[in-house]
């Protein structure tokens, strides 16, 4: 699968971000489980390595890599922490908006920061009265001369309180032409964020509330065109969100099936290795058939998404098939464990937690189920990955 997929630089790019992983992440776990907050230090750290840059082009100093790298860097990241994956796909999710909706002095102002590392962004389109309802959302943006004052506030915002600038879709008018995006620098006048809330999984990672109250935002902050709003939140989720999460999903599968056969080889029961018992054995077979499957689901997707081919489809499965077999096996992995992976001195709890954060955002597995319905059926509204093949196209041998 490597072979058909990734060249010689891909592998590279692997051993360069595991051993980072391994010497810089592993050591603050401990820390970040025990806080349940963002870890600001590491984000910065990890930002600083370059691989928010992966999906920029060489002209602005990013990568220009592509996204099967991208998921690459973010699968090796959340093998060892899924926190610092969702921190890495959330700031690509952030930067997919400015790439394809950005003026050339946006892209010029802020892809190198990102790059750099110097800034990190989000992208905040979920309400907590609308949720996943883009076009039920109430937060506002009204013209006033040469600004617009925005009101109103953003739920499940990844990198909420460590982000920088934050990519906003409001509503400007009615219908689905009435929403807008901006960009928002987390240091502006009449912006905040709420309380970070401990959740059960995700420990050093945020995804919070940001809170509008007139914040004074000049027209060039505008993304694209009043009435764009609605293109940013589906292109991003759909070509970035997606693919970004699954990336999360396969590196956390990947760390649950390498924990459990250490374990059932390890741990003995009857005079033998537990992994000797032939149920043992079963589910060890389940999860890496799984994972297999998952992996090559993910990885197809994104190869099309470099090549600039409509993928919106392969997209959809990648990440439908990547959160229902982590989790899947997570259970498998807990089963296998038993009583003993209940105890948080073993990662197996840490790894099925993060694995259920990863289930609702970019659409639940019921949601990407109705999308492959509508394909089936000659009912598709179009493609994505289509409409920005010129912009999505990488040329991976530029790793």
């Amino acid at each position: 699968m490597d072979g058909y997929f990734s060249s010689r630089l891909h592998h590279q790019l692997r051993e360069e971000v595991r051993d980072f992983a391994e010497s810089e992440v592993r050591p603050r776990i401990p820390e970040m489980e025990a806080s349940r907050t963002v870890h600001h230090e590491l984000s910065r750290l990890i930002a600083r390595q370059g691989w928010l840059g992966a999906t920029i082009g060489h002209e602005y100093g990013g990568m220009g890599a592509g996204h099967l790298a991208k998921t690459i860097i973010i699968e090796e990241l959340s093998r060892v922490s899924g926190a610092m994956g969702a921190m890495v796909q959330a700031s690509q999710l952030g930067t997919a908006k400015i790439v394809h909706f950005g003026s050339d002095e946006q892209r010029k102002t802020w892809l190198p920061a990102i790059a750099a590392g110097d800034c990190l962004p989000t992208i905040a389109v979920t309400e907590p009265e609308s949720g996943g309802h883009v076009l039920g959302m109430s937060a506002s943006a009204v013209r006033d001369g040469d600004d617009y004052i925005l009101n109103g506030s953003k739920v499940y915002v990844g990198n909420s309180h460590v982000g920088d600038l934050h990519g906003v879709v409001v509503r400007t008018g009615p219908g689905s032409k009435g929403l807008t995006a901006f960009l928002v620098e987390s240091d502006r006048p009449g912006f905040r964020t709420g309380p970070q809330q401990a959740a059960m999984g995700l420990h050093g990672f945020s995804f919070g509330e940001l809170i509008f109250e007139n914040c004074r935002v000049p027209a060039s902050n505008r993304l694209g065109d009043e009435g764009d709003g609605l293109a940013v939140a589906y292109s991003s989720s759909v070509l970035y969100g997606r693919a970004n999460l699954t990336a999360v999903s396969l590196g956390i599968h990947r760390a649950i099936l390498e924990e459990t056969t250490r374990f059932a080889t390890e741990r003995i029961r009857y005079g033998k290795p537990l992994a000797d018992l032939p149920t043992v054995k079963l589910k060890l077979g389940q999860m890496q058939s799984r994972l297999m499957t998952a992996r090559l689901a993910a990885y197809h997707a994104v190869h099309l998404l470099d090549q600039g081919m409509s993928c919106d489809t392969e997209l959809m499965n990648a990440k439908l098939v990547n959160v229902e077999s982590a989790i899947d096996s997570g259970r498998n992995a807990m089963e296998i464990h038993a009583a003993a992976g209940l105890f948080t001195d073993r990662p197996i709890e840490r790894y099925l937690r993060d694995a259920h954060h990863i289930f609702a955002p970019a659409g639940t597995s019921d949601i990407q189920l109705l999308r492959l319905a509508e394909v089936a059926l000659g009912q598709d509204k179009g493609s994505w990955s289509e409409r920005l093949s010129d912009l999505v196209r990488m040329e991976p041998a530029h790793i």
